[in-house]
């Protein structure tokens, strides 16, 4: 995807240019991967299913794979079934699993991050309220909840006789029950799967309350899991799909233990030269989807 020639093709100094970049970035995904001890895995773009696809061929591609990765991700969201799909492909390769998001990882990037067995931000990197994203049987793509929470509005107003005359006619126009039926499967589902990974994964090690000193159950991993889940699904609470919740926020609110990138004298040497070089050089390119390891760069 580098720049053409009048012929079409890429010049010879194009080609040149962008080798050199390409060559810059391997020197530096690799010292993140030393710094780490990791395979790094870099991917920005939405989570839909071409990502999954992208992301299972860059990692059968790696050769001589460590038992960690830390995956970079910067996402405005996507498909639920998606992010599932690619935790279960990073599971199949790797004993350990950590994610780090430089700008933000909003939405199904969200319920992404949870499979982590770590979590890496800095001040002033973004996660986001648990939304998921559906495509209408008009082919729109809608935030379910934000559906779910203005249907369940209408049906308070309908209750109390305060529905407008305008309102009652889209209900009646609009309302169709296997779509809502889908949305609230959406909701169930992004509540499970953060449930089930927080308390797998994030939780693991877990073993003592911070206050008390008290020895954590499964069933207090399963209920501090089941409480973050449902905190980031009150649309309420963030009041907009696409509001970032910084990682102060997330460790204050939700008791979320996250871990400052910004504080680890490798990491914060390695990951800012790593992430600008990449994102100044997909943009060079054109590039909206890049994924990214120590033996490829691919972007469109």
């Amino acid at each position: 995807m580098g720049g053409q020639g009048k012929n079409g093709a890429a010049s010879v100094g194009e080609r040149d240019a962008n080798r050199l970049i390409e060559e810059q970035l391997e020197a530096r995904v690799e010292k993140l991967e030393a710094a780490s001890d990791s395979d790094v895995l870099f991917y920005m773009g939405p989570i839909y299913p071409m990502a999954s696809e992208m992301i299972k061929d860059a990692v059968e591609a790696l050769p001589d794979k460590r038992d960690s990765v830390l995956f970079l991700l910067e996402t405005g969201g996507g498909l639920i079934d998606v992010a599932e799909r690619i935790a279960i492909i990073l599971r199949h390769h790797y004993k350990r699993v950590a994610f780090l998001v430089p700008a933000e990882a909003m939405s199904a990037g969200t319920i992404l991050v949870m499979s982590g067995d770590s979590i890496y931000m800095d001040y002033a990197s973004m996660l986001g309220p648990i939304d998921p994203q559906i495509q209408t049987s008009s082919g729109n793509w809608v935030p379910a909840l934000g559906y779910l929470e203005q249907y369940d509005r209408m049906i308070e107003k309908a209750d109390k006789g305060t529905m407008t005359s305008a309102e009652l006619s889209y209900m009646i126009e609009n309302f169709d029950p296997a779509e809502l039926y889908r949305y609230e499967q959406e909701r169930e589902l992004s509540i499970a799967l953060l449930e089930e990974w927080l308390t797998k994964y994030k939780f693991k090690n877990w073993k003592k309350t911070e206050t008390s000193g008290t020895k954590v159950t499964q069933q207090m991993r399963k209920d501090r899991a089941a409480d973050i889940a449902r905190k980031l699904n009150e649309t309420n609470r963030w009041h907009s799909h696409s509001r970032g919740i910084p990682m102060t926020v997330l460790r204050r609110d939700l008791k979320l233990l996250i871990d400052d990138f910004g504080e680890d004298p490798e990491l914060s040497a390695a990951v800012p030269g790593y992430y600008h070089l990449l994102k100044d050089y997909a943009f060079k390119r054109g590039n909206l989807v890049v994924i990214h390891t120590r033996e490829r760069y691919f972007g469109y």
